[in-house]
């Protein structure tokens, strides 16, 4: 099974090794049919700490690293 990639900004990265990815996506409300915003954060893994607040990334899913983290940022958009 292919691993899931998302596109989002960086929204902290005050941990060590560890940045959060909040990932933007347009839902459509089933009955009035209006389209909104949904965000959600994802707390990423960054091994040499180089990507800074406001990087636009992609991330990828893989093995749990830690209780939180389940991801991986892969580069930088």
């Amino acid at each position: 099974m292919a691993k899931k990639k998302l596109k989002g900004e960086v929204v902290s990265d005050k941990m060590q090794k560890t940045v959060v990815v909040e990932v933007e996506r347009i839902k459509q409300h089933p009955k009035y049919k209006k389209r909104f915003k949904v965000h959600k954060k994802f707390k990423a893994h960054d091994e040499k700490d180089e990507y800074k607040v406001g990087d636009k990334v992609i991330i990828e899913e893989c093995r749990p690293i830690s209780k939180d983290k389940k991801w991986k940022v892969i580069k930088k958009v």
